[in-house]
């Protein structure tokens, strides 16, 4: 005799059998099966990561960005991609690559100005207009990444090409790409040089060896697409973990923009082709996440510089 109990548990059992039919067929017709979101056409969210007072008097806004979609996104310096006060526009990146990007770009203002809001807008294609304010005061906003972390790390210094003057900051410096104008469709040198002045505890263990510096090369701004190849002095990469390490399968292999360069100093380099003539401004973003009190997560320790490149 079917029960009302047995009808129930039949039936779920039937419900969850079509579901798993349902979701293996998907799951072989697309590599989204199942994704909390569509693969485009999502809005770039402007993000205010925090604020702090700098050593000079002056007073920085952190912003950062997260691009839900699979690919990057470009919004061109317009009114869908503004920053008020004017007197600050243009200052933002118009790329955007996909995921979470972290710390990408600062606003200074002086001490007389700190208290008058700095707000960013974004709208992507038809979706609304976004916007977030770089705004002074607030305790839980309030950033210390100027100062040593609890194992002694800071922002690396990071200077243009081999030799350049070394500065930290999320905003150190911009400046030509050393070298004049290029050609698009050929190959390009992009150099920078970095150190890491973080003083530590020589007696642990973990600072036997001079950590390695992160660092990733990404279009800023421009008019037209740009292809990352690694360096011939670049080493490939190769998984540090044994197969029968559980860490072996969640190793990333680094992409083309991204290397390391080993601690203390040194230089790194990538190879970039531009589709297209135009102005760019190529970013260079120089961490030291390999010491253990250092990531994103933290708001510390990383270092951004930006070259522009005129593209003929």
């Amino acid at each position: 005799m079917l029960t009302r109990k047995n009808f129930l548990t039949t039936a779920l059992t039937t419900l969850f059998a079509l579901v798993a039919i349902t979701a293996s067929a998907q799951s072989t017709e697309s590599g989204r099966f199942l994704s909390l979101s569509p693969p485009g056409g999502l809005p770039i969210i402007p993000v205010l990561e925090g604020w702090i007072d700098n050593q000079d008097g002056t007073t920085s806004f952190s912003f950062g960005i997260i691009n839900r979609n699979d690919e990057a996104v470009e919004i061109p310096l317009s009114e869908g991609n503004r920053i008020e006060p004017g007197k600050w526009d243009g200052i933002q990146p118009t790329h955007f690559p996909a995921g979470r990007s972290t710390g990408v770009f600062t606003v200074t203002v002086p001490n007389a100005e700190r208290e008058t809001d700095v707000w960013w807008y974004l709208k992507t294609g038809d979706n609304e207009e976004l916007k977030v304010p770089g705004r002074y005061g607030g305790s839980a906003y309030e950033l210390d990444f100027i100062r040593p972390r609890p194992q002694g790390a800071l922002q690396p210094l990071v200077g243009l090409g081999e030799s350049g003057e070394q500065m930290p900051g999320l905003y150190a410096q911009i400046g030509d790409r050393p070298g004049g104008a290029v050609r698009a469709g050929e190959q390009v040198e992009i150099v920078i040089n970095a150190s890491d002045p973080a003083e530590r505890d020589p007696t642990d263990p973990r600072f036997g060896e001079p950590l390695p510096m992160g660092v990733a090369f990404t279009k800023y701004q421009g008019p037209g697409n740009v292809e990352f190849t690694p360096h011939e002095s670049t080493p490939t990469a190769e998984n540090p973990y044994n197969e029968g390490d559980r860490r072996f399968n969640f190793w990333r292999a680094p992409a083309a923009n991204e290397l390391e360069i080993p601690g203390p100093s040194g230089t790194a380099r990538v190879y970039a082709t531009f589709s297209e003539p135009g102005d760019y401004i190529i970013s260079a973003k120089v961490d030291i996440h390999s010491a253990p009190d250092s990531s994103n997560g933290d708001q510390c320790c990383w270092t951004n510089v930006y070259q522009r490149v005129t593209v003929r």
